[in-house]
């Protein structure tokens, strides 16, 4: 996990939902945050040169920086000796096989070729004539 932190210079909003858009939509990423002053925040288990030579095409980037993210810390809890440990319920994972649709043949009529599309100067004698 990783947290990238990119500087953006975009001018209007709907090129920062373009943005947004973007980043989220990027392979491996968790969250996306967006600051006032147009610092990206993007977590999650991402190459931040590859994020950066996206989020390019849309408007100006800049790495500010990158580091591990930070996870919150979680207190443990201390199971009382009372009350009887209750055990988790297995999770079900139910894969389905992936199904191959072909996608449908297009047909696009031949392009005519320059011999056989128009008149012969045998068939028109008057369609090229030099005054």
């Amino acid at each position: 996990m990783k947290k990238v932190v990119l500087k953006l210079n975009f001018h209007d909003e709907k090129c920062r939902q373009k943005v947004m858009k973007t980043a989220s939509g990027i392979l491996g990423v968790e969250s996306v945050a967006m600051d006032k002053d147009q610092k990206l925040t993007v977590t999650g288990d991402i190459d931040p040169v590859k994020a950066v030579r996206k989020l390019r095409k849309l408007c100006h980037t800049e790495i500010v920086s990158v580091g591990p993210a930070k996870e919150p810390e979680k207190k443990k809890e201390e199971p009382k000796k009372d009350e009887k440990k209750v055990e988790p319920k297995k999770e079900v994972i139910v894969t389905y096989p992936y199904v191959y649709h072909p996608s449908v043949t297009r047909y696009y009529a031949p392009i005519p070729d320059s011999y056989t599309y128009g008149k012969s100067f045998e068939e028109d004698p008057a369609g090229c004539v030099i005054c």
